[in-house]
């Protein structure tokens, strides 16, 4: 008996371990730069957490890889010939991961809440939005205190994304119950998130995997050898001196894509005590920082050719690029002119930024150069969730501000650069630059939005709240038996169509 029943007890194990083997090939695992922040999309602030979402929570609309807009919740919509009411048509037959029908009344309270939450960051994302009517259940009507050019492209990310309104005092910024093909299972901070698929999905059939893993891995090579042995599926963000590795190892593909957003770092000009420095009272100060960098440096040493200088928001591709505000090399002559102009010799000041490898050697690379210009540069890098936390409540002199990019150039700087942007942490505010902003957002013209653009860039070069450094480019690695996978310029992982082939 005992023969027999060892055999039946390595029978059952092998089961066991082909049922695992089986599982594994139904979850996908994506290795993430940072641990996003609150998965709540009206409050949360991170790329990585939008790239969470693709995956957790369905929005409005949705674009496509050549940047159109399409449907997602809703199937269709139309503006007013005025120009100050947005029409969306819902699609039948989509739900909540609790199981109630995402209608109208359901949606209304999603934008409500947009607007009306005390620490929503999509404020000034709909602050064109005067209110919001669902005349039946499938029919939303937007209406608009003015024009908004930019408005369908905010609603095509997290202001256009849907949690359940029975939900929304059940704190879902840990306990998203939102509307995409995955639902939220468990969250590890710094660890992992797990979400599992949501069987009345309305496009169910074209996702196939059971699992989602996300995992964040700070470091760059941590995530490439994780990738290169197996344990991961996708990683974004490979670092520019990765490329080769991964281009010349068969059983890795890279998927890069031109993306729509940059790099920066703000100075706290009017957030709390820490507003308090030479940087926030003089604005000959910021110039001095600003010409004391030379992106093309950073271009070369970190981003290996693939991190292009930036000194605007706006990227080449965007109608809203002004060529005039280019420049090349730095000045530090002049930065040590224009501080002693200011009445400084030297200027000490601490940067705050994310700690990862890549924005360390941003930031090793931007405290040298400033060094020679007359900045003594102090480097705080923190964890990428603590740092989101750190800008809003002022607990910076300078801090980094990357920012993923959006398809209309309002979603570049608005929010980062109005009195009352959601995303203006610094608290930098001028009435002609608020001007300039939203007359940009409420004409459709591109000649004319362009014009207005192009003067608030000679703005921001002579105010210099926010000095841009580079734009941002999308390098993901797969395995190579990874397929269907299509970067998009937005940068987010898409998952609709992706399989793992069997090998």
């Amino acid at each position: 008996m005992r023969p027999m029943r060892s055999l039946c007890l390595a029978l059952a194990a092998a089961g066991l371990l082909a049922s695992a083997a089986a599982a594994a090939q139904s979850t996908m695992r994506i290795g993430l730069q940072d641990d996003p922040d609150v998965l709540d999309p009206a409050r949360a602030r991170t790329f990585v957490g939008r790239i969470v979402f693709a995956s957790l929570c369905d929005k409005l609309v949705d674009i496509s890889p050549d940047l159109k807009f399409v449907p997602q919740l809703a199937e269709t919509w139309k503006t007013s010939d005025d120009g100050l009411a947005l029409t969306f048509t819902l699609r039948s037959g989509a739900f909540y991961h609790d199981g109630t029908p995402i209608d109208a009344a359901s949606v209304k309270a999603n934008l409500d809440r947009a607007i009306t939450l005390p620490d929503s960051n999509r404020k000034s994302e709909l602050a064109s939005v005067a209110s919001v009517e669902a005349p039946d259940a499938r029919t939303v009507v937007l209406h608009l205190k003015q024009p908004d050019a930019s408005l369908l492209s905010q609603l095509s990310d997290r202001a256009g994304m849907m949690l359940s309104p029975a939900t929304f005092d059940q704190d879902p910024g840990r306990n998203p119950v939102c509307s995409g093909p995955y639902k939220f299972k468990e969250r590890v901070q710094n660890d992992r998130i797990v979400l599992e698929k949501f069987d009345k999905y309305w496009d169910k059939d074209n996702y196939h995997f059971d699992q989602v893993v996300f995992t964040p891995m700070p470091d760059t090579t941590v995530r490439l050898n994780n990738l290169r042995s197996g344990g991961l599926d996708i990683i974004e963000r490979v670092a520019p001196s990765d490329v080769k590795t991964v281009k010349e190892d068969s059983n890795l593909r890279l998927a890069p894509v031109t993306g729509l957003g940059y790099q920066a770092i703000s100075v706290n000009i009017a957030n709390g005590a820490r507003a308090d420095n030479p940087l926030a009272k003089d604005k000959r100060v910021r110039q001095a920082l600003d010409l004391a960098i030379d992106r093309d440096v950073i271009n070369q040493v970190v981003g290996e050719g693939m991190y292009q200088p930036a000194y605007q928001p706006f990227p080449p591709a965007s109608f809203a690029y002004d060529k005039s505000v280019e420049r090349t090399g730095r000045d530090p002559k002049k930065a040590q002119e224009l501080l002693k102009q200011a009445g400084y010799d030297r200027v000490k000041f601490e940067l705050t930024f994310g700690n990862n490898t890549t924005m360390q050697q941003v930031f090793e690379l931007v405290q040298a150069m400033g060094a020679e210009a007359g900045f003594d540069i102090s480097l705080r890098p923190m964890e990428f969730a603590a740092l989101q936390s750190a800008l809003p409540r002022g607990d910076f002199v300078v801090g980094q501000t990357g920012w993923s990019g959006r398809v209309d150039p309002s979603g570049n700087i608005y929010q980062y650069i109005t009195c009352k942007g959601s995303l203006n942490d610094g608290k930098y505010c001028d009435a002609e630059m608020d001007k300039l902003m939203n007359e940009a957002r409420s004409v459709a013209d591109e000649g004319k939005r362009r014009a207005l653009y192009a003067q608030a860039m000679q703005k921001m070069q002579e105010d210099d709240p926010r000095i841009y450094l580079f734009y941002l480019p999308w390098i993901f690695g797969t395995q190579a038996k990874v397929q269907g996978f299509v970067p998009y310029p937005d940068g987010l992982i898409r998952l609709k169509g992706v399989t793992v082939a069997k090998q």
